[in-house]
């Protein structure tokens, strides 16, 4: 898909006064308002209806699955966490644009179910928990790979923004041997990078298409011609040219002789 086709779902969901609203400025409204919620029931004391919207690996694993897709909307008040509400708004809003809204909720509910995924992968081993996620910094890698040249705060191009990014983030990750939150960080980068340049034509997914089988061999049903038979049709001919008076003693026992393995054959 290299040039999306401008449809509906590339249109703005409504608009408020002369501002479009796109899907990315709802999903930014209700973290918005999670983190609201879940810092009023801190302060009031109510954690406990809290608790069974987190991810725990364990509590997924014995049939509490609701909790895969519920650990994002407890969000505690963070400078960051606004920040990458910022980046739902500012980059998802133009990745929503080009893309269209159907390939844009494809790519964020990828995004946001990467997480779980690879903590349900680390609890086989080791029981994990995850709480909190908006896929704010997803949606900023894919925006930087759709537009790499994109000029963003003091000039810098938005391809280097992201790679500062991710290598800060990495860093971070490695000096507090936080090994799943860095997996988490190449898996999200990745899904974004992947998704993109698959939505752009650039890369193909692979085909498993079942081999060809070699066409059956053609047998030969037809019985193979002898000498004797193919005497035997040089002397009908003559038959039917002169009669059978033209043959001589020894055409007609050979004629006979012919006819008699013919025979024999046709028994078969």
């Amino acid at each position: 898909m290299n040039d999306p086709e401008y449809s509906e779902g590339h249109q703005p969901i409504r608009w408020i006064g002369t501002h479009p609203i796109y899907l990315a400025h709802y999903v930014a409204f209700v973290f918005g308002v999670s983190m609201v919620v879940t810092a009023i029931l801190y302060a009031l004391g109510f954690q406990g209806p809290l608790s069974i919207l987190y991810f725990q690996s364990l509590a997924v694993f014995h049939g509490q699955v609701w909790r895969v897709v519920t650990y994002g909307l407890v969000n505690p008040p963070d400078l960051w966490f606004v920040v990458e509400l910022l980046m739902i708004v500012w980059f998802g809003r133009e990745v929503e644009k080009f893309f269209g809204r159907r390939q844009f909720l494809a790519l964020y509910a990828g995004l946001y179910l990467i997480a779980p995924a690879v903590h349900m992968l680390a609890g086989l081993r080791t029981p994990t928990g995850l709480v909190g996620e908006s896929g704010g910094f997803g949606l900023f890698i894919a925006f930087a790979v759709l537009y790499p040249d994109a000029v963003m705060l003091f000039n810098f191009l938005a391809k280097w923004v992201a790679v500062v990014f991710l290598g800060v983030y990495s860093l971070e990750f490695l000096a507090n041997h936080d090994w799943l939150g860095l997996v988490d960080l190449a898996a999200q980068s990745g899904f974004a990078f992947l998704f993109v340049r698959y939505q752009q034509g650039r890369i193909a997914l692979p085909s498993f298409s079942r081999p060809e089988r070699p066409a059956p061999a053609i047998v030969e049903t037809r019985p193979k011609l002898t000498s004797a038979m193919v005497e035997a049709d040089e002397l009908l001919d003559k038959v039917a040219r002169s009669g059978l008076s033209s043959l001589t003693a020894k055409e007609r026992a050979r004629l006979d002789a012919a006819r008699e393995e013919l025979r024999k054959r046709g028994r078969r």
